[in-house]
């Protein structure tokens, strides 16, 4: 397939919108973060709002970024964890069910179960490839296997039948009372002895006592969810005749663009979080785009500092993708082709509830054919939410950064 002249970037930053905190005198973080980039792509481009979440749907980053690459997640949408399973080269049979299996922490209290942390302290992927690999070599079972992924973030893929059990993401409960939750996996005891065999090992695992000793929180648990199976997707290639490339140190995001038919690029200093390899990341994007139509770079740390609680840690994190992505990917496109840039969320995480909330999101779209600065806009909740430009799903939204218009009806 030839590439086009016109080249497409879509920047995304995962959870950057927010609600007024009092602390930032009613502005949200990214009103108060500095973000010199992303209000030039505001004020010299569009600003509109999109819909990424269809009424119905849980807002999830599997849902949402669908949207954003022109899917609609009621036609293609079967479950967060197939999409991670695909990232990872598991190809699910028929009868297999994938699992996003968290390495996390919790605290028994009495009969109350509290999840702690959702992340086992933002463990580093090689010591939790060490947990994984202790488990995998203690508990064993024709009904499951386990694959190493990202931090946390881990794939479990089930042979077994949990027709009935619906499962919650464990961000969304981080501090709280799980029990309700935690006892829905007693109804199925295979997965509940692996969640309970997996504790053992983990307890008494030298990484999580080196752990405790560095004053860290130790990866104690395993946490299902996320359970679904193999979805049936077009690719960008046969929808909209474009060629495309993804980058992200998160295995969803990849799985997402490895049914898109999307060239997976591994940047090895990626880690979802602060200290990720911005720069690694936008060298990437550039060279891809020497033999791609469009590109996507996202960036996980504002949703997950959304997801903690912490404020000037995703302050940091949104001026981070603004002056680290945003900045160097229009820098690196001056004196190259013609280009339509994107800058854009998937959802809501705001740190004043730690979880993902729906709603229309805000974007804002850079077109070097027609530079010159169109109003004194800059790219906040607030000026998406005032756009008159808005549409409600990702396929009309994606069919207008790349100029297609929509088939006949």
């Amino acid at each position: 397939m030839r590439a086009t002249d016109l080249k497409y970037i879509i920047l995304v930053g995962d959870g950057i919108g927010d609600l007024p905190v009092d602390a930032l005198h009613g502005k949200t973080p990214l009103e108060f973060a500095r973000t010199p980039a992303m209000d030039f792509v505001a004020s010299h481009g569009t600003i509109g709002r999109l819909h990424t979440v269809p009424p119905g749907f849980p807002p999830g980053s599997d849902v949402a970024n669908l949207s954003l690459l022109g899917y609609k997640p009621a036609e293609v949408y079967t479950g967060r964890s197939p999409l991670e399973a695909a990232s990872l080269g598991v190809e699910l049979q028929q009868d297999e069910i994938a699992f996003r299996c968290n390495l996390v922490n919790m605290k028994q209290d009495g009969d109350r179960m509290i999840m702690i942390d959702y992340s086992g302290g933002h463990i580093e992927t090689a010591e939790a490839r060490e947990l994984i690999a202790a488990i995998n070599d203690k508990v064993t079972s024709s009904m499951f296997t386990l694959y190493p992924g990202v931090s946390y973030r881990h794939l479990f893929v089930y042979r077994g039948k949990s027709s009935g059990l619906v499962t919650v993401p464990p961000h969304d409960y981080t501090g709280r009372d799980v029990t309700a939750f935690w006892q829905r996996y007693a109804q199925y005891p295979e997965l509940m002895a692996f969640i309970k065999a997996a504790g053992e090992v983990l307890a008494r695992h030298p990484v999580n006592a080196r752990r405790r000793e560095q004053g860290k929180l130790p990866a104690n648990g395993v946490w299902l969810w996320g359970e679904g199976k193999a979805p049936s997707m077009p690719t960008l290639a046969q929808t909209y005749g474009i060629r495309g490339a993804l980058i992200s140190a998160v295995d969803l995001l990849k799985g997402i663009g490895v049914y898109a038919g999307m060239e997976i690029i591994h940047v090895p200093g990626a880690t979802g979080y602060l200290d990720t390899d911005y720069q690694g990341k936008v060298a990437a994007g550039l060279d891809a785009l020497k033999r791609c139509d469009l590109v996507l770079v996202h960036v996980e740390a504002p949703d997950e500092t959304g997801h903690q609680g912490l404020l000037q840690e995703k302050i940091r994190a949104i001026e981070d993708f603004d002056q680290k992505v945003v900045q160097p990917m229009l820098d690196g496109m001056q004196g190259g082709p013609d280009f339509r840039l994107v800058v854009c969320m998937d959802h809501f995480t705001p740190i004043s509830l730690k979880t993902h909330t729906a709603g229309p999101v805000p974007f804002a779209l850079f077109d070097s054919r027609s530079p010159a600065q169109k109003n004194s806009l800059t790219y906040s909740e607030k000026n998406g939410a005032g756009a008159a430009l808005c549409f409600a799903n990702g396929e009309d939204f994606f069919r207008f950064v790349i100029e297609k218009p929509g088939p006949r009806k």
